[in-house]
C-alpha cells in the first residue's frame, strides 16, 4: 500500500507589503528585481518569487513604486517622510515625536526595523490611524541615540558565543557577541557591550564586551552600571587631572589690581551640611544713606577654565555634575571644585559677583555686575542659620543689634577682625531672611509656582548600605539663599537680554493643557479644585493645590503629578522666560563648579562688560542643546540611584507590612508609594487572588468583580514587600488589604 503524498501547503511571506516598500525605501535612490529582494528576504523557492512578483507589480498600480526599467523598481519619493526621534515601550511598540505633526507617530513594533529607543529616524506616515493616532513605519536610521548597553553575559562556550541581556526594559533584543570578544568577562557577570553590527537578516545585532562592570547585585557594580548606562564618565582622564595640576592657583596682587577688592565686606556661605565645594556666598553691608548692599559673590570658574584646553573640552563634555545617593561625580576635578574655586571660610579666592543696593521694599537702587576678590567671614549648614532665624522672631533693626541671640555653633568663627562680631553677622542673616521673604512673596504675586518637593536622603552606613530613610525639606535658612541667587540669575540675564546680545538663558515653557486637564481629574479624587480660566488662576490655582496637600497623605502624588504637567526647563539662547518662576529673563550664573551653561555665562558677561560684540548664536545654542541633554541624562542617573537605593533598603524590611498610597493604576497592576519612606512598588494584578480583579480606566481604579473591592488613585492600602530586584530595579509587593479603620 502507497503511502499519500502530502501536499505540501503555499506558505506566505509574512507582511510581504510592508517588507517590499522598507527595503525599497531604505535606499529610494536604488532599484531593486525581484531576485535581489528574494535575497535579501533569504528565499529561493518558486513560490516566493512568484509572490514578490506579484507583490511588486501589485504596488506599481497603486503607484506605491515604480518600474524604471524593465523589472526594476524604486521607491516613490514623496512628501510623506519625515524625520523623529523614537520613543520605545516596555511592549516593543513606540511612538515617534516629530515636529511635523501635532501629535505623536504610532510605530508598531513590527515596523520598528531595528531602531532602537530614541534613535534619529526616517519614517512613513499612513493615512490609516492606530486607536485614534497616526500611524507610521521607520525606513531609515538616521542616528543611534547609543550604541553601548549594559547588561548581564550568558556565556555558551560550547557554541562559542554569548548573549548580553540588556537591563533597560525599552531594549527589546539581546546582543550577540563572539566568544572572542567577551573581554574576559564571566558568565552572569554585568557588563557594558558596545554594538558593531547589525546584519540585515540577523534578529539580533552584534557587539563586543568594552568593560566588565562586576556581579550583579554589588553595590559598586550597580552605581558603576548606572553610570555606564547613560555613557557618564567615572573619573577624568590622566592628562585632564594633570593639567588641573599644575594650573597656578596663587592669589595674585596684579590680578586683585584688576578687579574690585570686597575682601573687607561681611561675606559669609550657607550651604548643606555635608557640602565641599561652596559655589556662591553673600556678603551685607548697611550704607550710610540707609540702603542695604547685598552682594552675591560666585565663584570665578572661568579664570581657572580656559576655552581651547583639555580641562575646558573634559568639562563641556560632562557639563553638570552628578549626585548620586553616594558619592558626587564633579564636573570639574577636585583641586578645582573643592579647592581653588570652593569659597571656603578664611579664604580670598576670586569671584564675579552681581551686587545690589536696596530698600526696605527690595527696591533696587543700583546694580554692579563684575570681577570681584572676596573673602569668606564664616561658613553656615543650613541648620545653623536656620538656628539663628528661629531664636529671633520679628523683624530686625539696626538699633536692636546688641539684643540679638547670637546663638552660633563653635564652627562657625568670625575672622577676629574687630569690625566683624557675631552681633554683624547674626544681623545679616536676620535682615537678609527678612528681605528675601518679601522677594518671594512679590515673585508669588507675580504668578511664580511654589515647588517645595520632600527630596529622599539616606543615611548610610561605612559601606555605603542605607540604615535610614529621610526626608530634605527647604525652612527659611534654604529660601534666603534661593532667593537672592534667583536675583542674580534674573537681573544678570536681563542686563544682557536688553542689550539683544547672545546669551545662555534658562527657560521654562507654559503648562501642557491636556496635561492640565488630567492633573484636574487626579486631584478630584482628593477633593480639590482647580481653576484654569487663564494663565494667571493657573499659577494661583497651583500654588493653592501645592499648600493644601502639605502633610497629607497625597503630597508626593500630588507634587509629582503637578510637577509632570509642567514643561522641562532646557538651556536656550532663545529666550521666552520662565513660567515657573514668573520671569521674563532667567539664567544660570551661580553655580560654575558643577554647570557648564554657568560658566558660559559668566564668559558672555564678561565679554559684554568689556565691550565686545556680540557672540555667535549657531554655536552657544548648540552648546546649550548638548549641556540640556547631559542635564537630562544625570537626572536619570541620580533617579536610578535613589530608586536603587530605595530597594536596597527594602531588602531588609522583607516580613514587614507598611502602609502606602496608591500612586498609579494599570492594566497589569497597581503602583503603591509606602507613606514612611517614598519607596514606590508594584501589586502586580495576578498576585491579586482574593478576586478577579478589572481595570477600570475612567475611575483609575482596580475593582473585584465578585466583592466589588475597589483599590483607587489615592487610597491608602497595606503592603508587604514580594521581590527586590536590584538590578532591574523593580520592587514587587503583595496586597495585604486596606488599613483597618479606627472607629473610637
Amino acid at each position: 500500500m502507497t503511502k499519500k503524498k502530502k501536499k505540501k501547503s503555499k506558505k506566505g511571506i509574512s507582511n510581504l507589503t510592508n517588507t517590499i516598500l522598507g527595503i525599497l525605501k531604505k535606499d529610494r535612490n536604488k532599484t531593486f528585481n525581484y531576485k535581489q529582494i528574494a535575497a535579501i528576504l533569504g528565499v529561493n523557492d518558486t513560490s516566493s518569487r512568484n509572490q514578490i512578483i506579484k507583490k511588486l507589480h501589485q504596488l506599481k498600480a497603486k503607484q506605491e513604486i515604480e518600474e524604471v526599467d524593465r523589472g526594476k523598481f524604486k521607491a516613490i519619493v514623496n512628501t510623506e517622510y519625515h524625520t523623529g526621534i523614537l520613543d520605545l515601550s516596555s511592549k516593543g511598540n513606540g511612538y515617534i515625536i516629530c515636529d511635523d505633526f501635532e501629535e505623536d507617530v504610532f510605530i508598531a513594533s513590527n515596523n520598528i526595523n531595528k531602531a532602537l529607543n530614541g534613535d534619529e529616524v526616517e519614517f512613513y506616515a499612513y493615512k490609516r490611524r492606530h486607536r485614534g493616532k497616526k500611524e507610521g513605519e521607520i525606513t531609515n536610521i538616521i542616528k543611534r541615540a547609543k550604541t553601548e548597553y549594559v547588561g548581564t553575559i550568558q556565556i555558551h562556550e560550547k557554541k562559542n558565543f554569548a548573549f548580553v541581556v540588556p537591563d533597560s526594559n525599552k531594549m527589546y533584543t539581546d546582543i550577540f557577541v563572539p566568544i572572542n570578544k567577551i573581554n574576559k568577562a564571566e558568565d552572569g557577570d554585568k557588563v557594558l557591550v558596545s554594538l558593531e553590527d547589525w546584519p540585515s537578516k540577523a534578529d539580533s545585532p552584534n557587539g563586543k564586551v568594552i568593560e566588565v562592570l562586576g556581579k550583579p547585585g554589588e553595590h559598586g557594580t550597580e552605581i558603576n552600571s548606572i553610570m555606564a548606562e547613560y555613557g557618564l564618565p567615572m573619573e577624568f582622564p590622566h592628562e585632564v587631572e594633570a593639567y588641573a595640576n599644575n594650573i597656578d592657583l596663587e592669589i595674585k596682587p596684579e590680578e586683585i589690581a584688576k578687579r574690585r577688592d570686597m575682601r573687607k565686606d561681611l561675606t559669609f556661605t550657607i550651604d548643606p551640611k555635608d557640602a565641599k565645594d561652596f559655589d556662591d556666598a553673600l556678603s551685607f553691608t548697611v550704607l550710610e544713606n540707609g540702603l542695604y548692599e547685598v552682594g552675591i559673590h560666585i565663584a570665578d570658574v572661568s579664570h581657572y577654565l580656559q576655552p581651547g584646553t583639555v580641562l575646558d573640552d573634559e568639562a563641556y563634555e560632562r557639563a553638570t555634575s552628578i549626585y548620586l545617593v553616594d558619592r558626587v561625580v564633579p564636573m570639574l576635578p577636585e583641586i578645582l571644585s573643592n579647592g581653588a574655586c570652593s569659597l571656603r571660610p578664611h579664604e580670598e579666592k576670586y569671584t564675579f559677583s552681581a551686587v545690589f543696593q536696596m530698600n526696605d521694599k527690595c527696591e533696587i537702587k543700583n546694580e554692579w555686575f563684575g570681577r570681584t576678590v572676596t573673602y569668606s567671614d564664616a561658613r553656615f549648614a543650613y541648620e545653623e542659620a536656620q538656628a539663628i532665624i528661629e531664636n529671633n522672631p520679628g523683624m530686625p533693626t539696626k538699633a536692636a543689634i546688641l539684643d540679638i541671640d547670637t546663638t552660633i555653633p563653635t564652627e562657625v568663627s568670625l575672622t577676629g577682625k574687630a569690625y566683624k562680631t557675631s552681633n554683624d553677622i547674626a544681623f545679616a542673616v536676620l535682615k537678609m531672611n527678612e528681605l528675601a521673604r518679601k522677594m518671594r512673596s512679590a515673585r508669588m504675586r507675580d504668578g511664580a509656582i511654589s515647588f517645595d518637593k520632600v527630596e529622599v536622603k539616606f543615611n548610610l552606613d561605612e559601606e555605603a548600605n542605607p540604615v535610614g530613610v529621610f526626608f530634605k525639606t527647604s525652612k527659611d535658612a534654604n529660601k534666603l539663599i534661593e532667593e537672592f541667587m534667583l536675583l542674580a540669575n534674573r537681573k544678570v540675564s536681563e542686563f544682557v537680554g536688553k542689550q539683544k546680545k547672545t546669551f545662555v538663558y534658562r527657560v521654562h515653557d507654559e503648562p501642557d493643557e491636556s496635561k492640565l486637564a488630567q492633573l484636574q481629574t487626579v486631584v478630584g479624587r482628593f477633593g480639590h479644585k482647580l481653576n484654569f480660566r487663564d494663565k494667571g488662576s493657573i499659577a494661583s490655582s497651583l500654588n493653592n493645590l501645592l499648600k493644601d496637600v502639605v502633610g497629607k497623605k497625597e503630597q508626593n502624588l500630588v507634587d509629582t503629578l503637578t510637577i509632570r504637567t509642567m514643561s522641562k526647563a532646557e538651556y536656550t539662547t532663545h529666550n521666552i522666560g520662565h513660567y515657573g518662576l514668573a520671569f521674563e529673563y532667567y539664567s544660570h550664573f551661580t553655580s560654575p563648579i558643577r554647570r557648564y551653561p554657568d560658566v558660559m555665562a559668566h564668559r558672555l558677561l564678561q565679554r559684554y562688560l568689556d565691550g565686545e560684540k556680540s557672540a555667535n548664536q549657531e554655536v552657544y545654542e548648540e552648546r546649550c542643546k548638548h549641556s540640556s541633554n547631559m542635564e537630562y541624562l544625570a537626572t536619570k542617573a541620580e533617579r536610578d540611584s535613589i530608586k536603587y537605593m530605595q530597594i536596597r533598603f527594602m531588602q531588609d524590611h522583607q516580613d514587614e507590612e507598611f502602609l502606602g498610597v496608591i500612586s498609579g493604576v494599570t492594566d497589569w497592576g497597581i503602583y503603591v508609594e509606602i507613606i514612611s519612606n517614598k519607596c514606590e512598588g508594584m501589586v502586580s494584578v495576578r498576585d491579586m487572588k482574593d478576586d478577579h480583579y478589572q481595570f477600570d480606566q475612567d475611575q483609575y481604579a482596580m475593582i473585584g468583580k465578585n466583592s466589588d473591592v475597589v483599590y483607587q488613585l489615592g487610597d491608602e492600602v497595606v503592603v508587604k514587600v514580594k521581590n527586590t530586584d536590584l538590578t532591574k530595579k523593580h520592587l514587587d509587593f503583595y496586597m495585604v488589604g486596606k488599613p483597618e479603620v479606627d472607629t473610637e
